[in-house]
C-alpha cells in the first residue's frame, strides 16, 4: 500500500483569471483548527464568513474534556455525543515547529502556565488554537453553542443552513442561506469498531478509544487492546502503569516481535484477534489465548455527516468520501460545498490551510476549476491507482506516503511557497524516531540542523528578541 511512488498530483497549476473578484457569504461549520484556518482564508479573500461552533470554545477535537458517552463503543445513534477523542496524557507526535500554521509559528510562548516541551501536551495545542483566534480575530466570526442540524442545496445554487442553539441558552432555531459551505467539523467522533467472531457471547467489556481518558479505572484488569496507530501505541502504554496485563492484536505486524514487549512486564504484542469465547477467553491468530475483562478498539473513526440531507455527490462510503476532487470538492456541486481537512496520516494544519486558501481563492473567481467531466476523469483515475495498488478504499483519504506533493499542488495552484525542507526533514526524522524508540522519541531527538532552519524561517514571522530566545531554548 505505500504510493510514495506514484504521481498522483501534477504540478501544473491551473492560471489565474483576468475576472473581477466576487465575495461570497460562506458558511463554515465546525470551529476546530480546520475551521478556524478556513475562515482566516475566507476572509482575506473579501468573503463574508460565518463559523458555526456546537460548543462553548474553539478548539474541536483539541477541547479535553473528562466527559465520556453513555455507549462506550459509541454505537448508539441516541447518545450524548462528546466531540473530543482526546486522552489525558496525550501529547503531540509531531514536533511543534512542523505542527503551526505558516505565518503563525507553533513556538513556545515563555508565559507562566504554558508548556515549552518540543512534543506539548494537548492543552498547549488547544493555547496555541486559541492564540490563533485572538491574532486573527476570528472569535467574531464564530456562532458558538450553535449546532448545525441540517445543509441542503437550494434553488440556484444557493444553500439552506439550518442551525440551533443550545438548550441551555434557548434551543431557537434558525433557518439561512448561503453562497457556498466548507465542511469542518473533523474526524475523530464516529468510532469504528472491530468486527471479531464470537462477541455477542463474550462476557467482557467493550470500549472504543474515543471513551479512553485516564488509565486509573483499569487498575487490575486484563485488557486486549486492538491497533496499531499513534493512539494505540500510547494508550497501551498510558494503561500498562495500571493494568494486571495489556496485550494489543494488530492486523499488521508492527515493528518489533510477537510477545512481550522490552522495557515492560505486563505488556504483550499478538496477531490479530480471532475470536472471543463465552468464558471470557480472547484467541489471537496465532493460537495464544488470554482471559480478558476489557477489550479496547483503538480501530479509528469514521467519516459522518449527519447534517447533510439528500447530498449523493459526496457520500461515506467504506469510509470513502466522495467523489471529492482532490479530497475537497464534490464535482457535482463545486464549489458551493467543500471538505476541508479528510486526509490523515498528515501534517494536519497547514494542509488545511492550504486547502483553505484554495477553496477561498476559488469562491472568489481567482483560480478556476476545471470542469465537472475533467474532474470526475481525475478521481476516476486516482481510484483506479488505489485499486491498482491494493489499497482498501476505507484508505483513499490516507496521504500519508505523498501528503507533501499533494500540499505542493496546493500551493503551486495558490501561489504559495512550497512546503519548507526543513518541515519535511523534521517530519521524516520524527518518524524515524517514533519507531525507532517509541517509549522517549518526543524528549530525545536529533534534528538540531533542522531546528535552527526552521528558526531562522519563523524570524520574519516573530519579533527579533522572541525569535532568538525561543530558538536557543529550544535546542
Amino acid at each position: 500500500m505505500q504510493l510514495s511512488s506514484i504521481s498522483l498530483y501534477h504540478a501544473s497549476p491551473i492560471p489565474m483569471t483576468s475576472l473581477q473578484l466576487t465575495a461570497k457569504k460562506v458558511a463554515v461549520v465546525g470551529g476546530g483548527a480546520a475551521g478556524l484556518v478556513a475562515a482566516r482564508e475566507l476572509r482575506n479573500e473579501g468573503h463574508k464568513v460565518v463559523v458555526f461552533e456546537r460548543e462553548a470554545q474553539l478548539g474541536g477535537t483539541w477541547v479535553y474534556s473528562p466527559e465520556v458517552e453513555s455507549d462506550p463503543l459509541g454505537l448508539d445513534p441516541n447518545r450524548k455525543i462528546v466531540h473530543s477523542s482526546l486522552y489525558s496524557s496525550l501529547r503531540t507526535n509531531l514536533p511543534r515547529e512542523v505542527m503551526g500554521f505558516r505565518d503563525f509559528p507553533f513556538v513556545a510562548s515563555g508565559k507562566a502556565g504554558r508548556d515549552s516541551r518540543r512534543f506539548p501536551g494537548h492543552e498547549e495545542v488547544l493555547r496555541y488554537l486559541e492564540d490563533f483566534g485572538n491574532e486573527f480575530r476570528l472569535h467574531e466570526l464564530v456562532r458558538y453553542q450553535t449546532e448545525v442540524c441540517h445543509v441542503g442545496l437550494e434553488a440556484e445554487g444557493k444553500w439552506k443552513v439550518k442551525s440551533r442553539t443550545k438548550a441551555e441558552n434557548d434551543g431557537s432555531e434558525f433557518v439561512e442561506t448561503y453562497d457556498a459551505v466548507v465542511v469542518c467539523n473533523g474526524h475523530y467522533t464516529e468510532p469504528r469498531i472491530a468486527d471479531i467472531p464470537g462477541i455477542e457471547v463474550w462476557p467482557g467489556r467493550q470500549i472504543h478509544s474515543h471513551n479512553y481518558r485516564i488509565p486509573e479505572p483499569y487498575r487490575d484488569q486484563v485488557i486486549v487492546l486492538i491497533g496499531s496507530s499513534a493512539s494505540a501505541v500510547d494508550i497501551c502504554r498510558d494503561l500498562s502503569r495500571f493494568a494486571k496485563e495489556v496485550h494489543v492484536a494488530s492486523r499488521s505486524k508492527p515493528d518489533g516481535s510477537y510477545g512481550k514487549q522490552p522495557g515492560f512486564d505486563n505488556l504483550w504484542l499478538h496477531p490479530m484477534i480471532e475470536r472471543a469465547h463465552e468464558d471470557g477467553n480472547v484467541t489471537f491468530q496465532d493460537g495464544s489465548v488470554v482471559r480478558a475483562e476489557v477489550i479496547l478498539h483503538c480501530t479509528g473513526y469514521k467519516y459522518h455527516f449527519p447534517f447533510l440531507h439528500n447530498i449523493d455527490a459526496a457520500n461515506v462510503d467504506d469510509n470513502r468520501v466522495g467523489p471529492l476532487y482532490k479530497h475537497v470538492f464534490p464535482p457535482a456541486l463545486a464549489p458551493g460545498i467543500s471538505f476541508v481537512g479528510l486526509p490523515w496520516k498528515v501534517v494536519p494544519f497547514i494542509l488545511c490551510e492550504l486547502q483553505s486558501r484554495w477553496i477561498a481563492s476559488i469562491l472568489s473567481g481567482r483560480i478556476s476549476l476545471p470542469s465537472e467531466e475533467k474532474m470526475m476523469e481525475d478521481i476516476k483515475s486516482f481510484y483506479s491507482t488505489l485499486d491498482a495498488a491494493g489499497v482498501p478504499k476505507r484508505y483513499t483519504h490516507n496521504i500519508g506516503d505523498h501528503q507533501f506533493e499533494y500540499d505542493d499542488w496546493l500551493a503551486l495552484e495558490t501561489g504559495s511557497p512550497l512546503i519548507e525542507d526543513w518541515r519535511r526533514g523534521m517530519y521524516r526524522a520524527t518518524s524515524l524516531c517514533r519507531r525507532a524508540q517509541p517509549e522517549t522519541y518526543r524528549d530525545e531527538w536529533d534534528d538540531e540542523d533542522w531546528i535552527l532552519t526552521a528558526y531562522q524561517d519563523f524570524k520574519q514571522y516573530l519579533p527579533a528578541q522572541t525569535s532568538a530566545v525561543i530558538a536557543s531554548s529550544a535546542l
